[in-house]
This record gives C-alpha cells, sequence and structure tokens, in this order.
C-alpha cells in the first residue's frame, strides 16, 4: 500500500503554474498523485509528472457525462490504470431505479474501459451514506448491482459525515474497495476546518486498516485554512510514520 494525493487539493496552485506545484509535491515525498481534470491538461500534465518522477495510478473524469473515449484515451498516455467517476448528484441516490440505473451505466464503462486496459471506479459524497434504499446505504446497495470489475474508492471522511462509521462501511464493501481518500477533521460540512491526518476526530489508522484490500491510500483535502502544502505534508508525515499502525506495513519511500 503507498499513498497518493489528490491534486483537486490544490487546485489553486495548479491553476497559477502546475509543473511547480507537482514540483512541491514530489519535494515532500509523494510518488503518486491522483489527478483530476485530466483530459484538458493531459500534455502539461503528463511533462510534469514525467519531470519529477511521479505516476498517476488513479484518476478522476466525469465518465457518465463526458466522452469516454477521450477520456480513457488521456488516462492511457498518462499512465492512469484506475478511472474513478467522482461525483453523481444527490437525487441520483434516493431510489433503487435510479441507483440501479446508475450502476448500469457504470457497468457499460467499465466494458469500455477495459478495451484500453483501464479500470473504472466511482467516488462517494456524504448523500450516498445519508440515504437508506432496501435498508442499507445508496453506496452499499450500489456495490450490489456493479460488475466485479468495478471497484470503489470510499471517501472515508464523507461517509462519516452521512452518519456512518467508515471502520464499519469498508468492512462491508470489502475487497471492492481499492482506493480510499484519507481525510480528517471535525466531521461536517465546513471544509474549511478540515485538518491534517490524525489531527481530527477520524480514527484514521482504523480505517486505513479496515480496508483490506487497499491498493493506494489518497490524501485529500476538500478546502484548508492554513498553508495547504504544509498540510499535505503533515498528513504524509503521520501516514508514513504509522504505517505499521495502520495495517499497511509500508511506508511511502518503501513503495516508490
Amino acid at each position: 500500500m503507498s499513498y497518493s494525493i489528490q491534486l483537486y487539493t490544490l487546485r489553486d496552485a495548479i491553476s497559477e503554474d502546475l509543473p511547480a506545484t507537482l514540483r512541491k509535491v514530489a519535494e515532500i515525498g509523494f510518488t503518486h498523485v491522483e489527478p483530476y481534470n485530466f483530459v484538458a491538461t493531459a500534455k502539461e500534465l503528463g511533462a510534469a509528472l514525467k519531470d519529477n518522477g511521479l505516476t498517476a495510478p488513479s484518476g478522476h473524469a466525469p465518465l457518465l457525462s463526458q466522452d469516454q473515449d477521450e477520456i480513457f484515451t488521456a488516462a492511457k498516455e498518462l499512465g492512469i490504470s484506475t478511472v474513478i467517476d467522482p461525483y453523481q448528484p444527490a437525487d441520483q441516490w434516493q431510489n433503487a431505479e435510479t441507483i440501479q440505473a446508475t450502476a448500469a451505466k457504470l457497468n457499460a464503462a467499465a466494458k469500455k474501459g477495459a478495451e484500453y486496459g483501464i479500470r473504472v471506479g466511482y467516488h462517494n459524497h456524504e448523500w450516498e451514506l445519508e440515504s437508506i434504499v432496501d435498508g442499507r446505504t445508496a453506496l452499499e446497495y450500489l456495490a450490489e448491482h456493479l460488475d466485479p470489475a468495478v471497484i470503489l474508492e470510499v471517501d472515508t471522511y464523507w461517509v462519516a459525515v452521512g452518519g456512518h462509521d467508515p471502520v464499519d462501511i469498508l468492512t462491508k464493501l470489502g475487497d471492492r474497495v481499492k482506493f480510499i481518500h484519507i481525510k480528517d477533521g471535525p466531521i461536517n460540512k465546513d471544509n474549511k476546518a478540515q485538518k491534517a491526518a490524525g489531527q481530527g476526530n477520524v480514527p484514521v489508522l482504523e480505517v486505513i486498516a479496515a480496508a483490506q484490500s487497499l491498493e493506494v491510500g489518497v490524501v485529500e483535502f476538500d478546502d484548508y485554512s492554513g498553508d495547504i502544502f504544509d498540510g499535505i505534508a503533515q498528513s504524509l508525515a503521520f501516514l508514513n510514520s504509522n504505517a505499521a499502525s495502520a495495517g499497511t506495513g509500508a511506508t511511502e519511500g518503501a513503495n516508490a
């Protein structure tokens, strides 16, 4: 298991200078990143990844609303092996029929992705946990209707904001979960109040240990009141220093 950084965390810096931002990411000690909007930035992003010795095991793209061939082509060029749909709005999670329709679309996207050698996944927010369908969360209901080829990236913070224990949800979802978003804070919707890993109310190490088939833990801040580079550095330092406790058995450097 190794750690990555969701580049949405650094969107303001990226909008000013993408190459300099990725250079700072590498200097902090990350060897992996999770890009967003990578179709639009593919050429510059690819050069910056190469220049800084970074890889992108996963990336976010709106698979269910934009050109999938264009997305998978860009992903393949960037070495992204898992493309994750990052968002479906809250009104899509209120009943069985719409969730089944979303599952069918993800399953179809996975078939197309396989033609490119790329895996497909889905990333949750809080509303997939707030909504209960047939006695379980909408996220669990989705998982039951997904093809085995479709993986989940569980945003563990939004699980908690949605009123559920992320350890319990990860346990229930089992080996479907290959990526998680690691973030910490007061467990509310005040994004500016988010904190570096280990400094908030999320039992981060227990959460990581609960994801038994985890491939990559992705650090993310939706927002941050301090210096964001300091925030991600503190998160990585905490994760690396507690790798054994988290059940990862290795540090980022050992997985580089």
